[in-house]
């Protein structure tokens, strides 16, 4: 295959990683190895947030972290914040709760960890996780606003919000848990990939991203090709070019090998 891409967008859970893991397969690392030695360049873009990033980001070769939806972009190489966009969350936890009585909350605090409202499943926050009111939460700009619905499945979870508004946010529903994530409005990967994209004065037809969730959907659509993993739900399937084995076949190597052979 002649056509290779220069900037190469991966997602971290269900495409590099499983979902909530840190461990990223040898069979992975040296493909995305042979990216960058293809002299394109590698960007995370991650949903998860910077703290949760960070100990990914070390084991591969990236130029840069787009965390939280692309609400904040990290310099892994010299571990440096160089943009982050907030909003106000009070009105969003506020909506939810009438709607979703049992809900939990965790504002982002970047690069520390979280405030919380009511209590989380063990594992599901990065860093350090600290109880807060509401009014504290609402008094916290924040770059992402987590909710999970305890007690509940994703479809109930998706079927609940399937008439939600919410102004002056941009949000999505996870496809593995009952778990729903805010940004500022306007904040997608594929905004922000498009963006970085720009700043690098790269042709859009060089681009290349593989992801496999809802909040992927954009990223997909922005490349120009983009590649769905093996797992990912038919709806995120159905907006990409190709689709690739799941994250357990290693399926992220096996698209990045098509492009980037050894």
């Amino acid at each position: 295959m002649s056509w290779r891409p220069r900037l190469v967008a991966l997602d971290i859970d269900g495409t590099l990683t499983h979902v909530g893991s840190n461990d990223i397969s040898s069979t992975v690392q040296a493909a995305v190895t042979r990216v960058t030695e293809h002299g394109a360049q590698v960007v995370l873009c991650t949903g998860r947030s910077l703290i949760g990033t960070t100990p990914v980001a070390p084991q591969l070769p990236v130029s840069l972290a787009l965390c939280s939806n692309g609400a904040v972009w990290w310099d892994p190489t010299r571990d440096e914040i160089i943009k982050r966009t907030t909003f106000d969350p009070g009105p969003t936890i506020k909506t939810l709760q009438a709607l979703l009585p049992g809900s939990v909350f965790a504002v982002e605090q970047t690069g520390v960890g979280n405030l919380s409202l009511g209590r989380f499943l063990p594992n599901d926050l990065w860093g350090v996780t600290t109880d807060a009111t509401f009014d504290e939460m609402a008094a916290t700009p924040t770059a992402r606003l987590v909710m999970r619905w305890l007690d509940h499945t994703p479809p109930e979870l998706a079927f609940a919000v399937r008439e939600l508004e919410l102004p002056g946010v941009s949000w999505h529903v996870d496809y593995t848990e009952a778990w729903l994530t805010v940004v500022p409005e306007g904040v997608t990967k594929g905004w922000a990939l498009e963006e970085l994209r720009l700043e690098l004065g790269i042709s859009a037809d060089d681009t290349l991203a593989i992801g496999d969730g809802s909040n992927d959907v954009e990223m997909l659509r922005w490349a120009a090709v983009g590649v769905a993993m093996g797992q990912a739900p038919v709806t995120v399937q159905a907006v990409a070019d190709e689709v690739t084995g799941t994250v357990l076949e290693d399926g992220a190597a096996q698209a990045l090998s098509r492009y980037f052979p050894a």
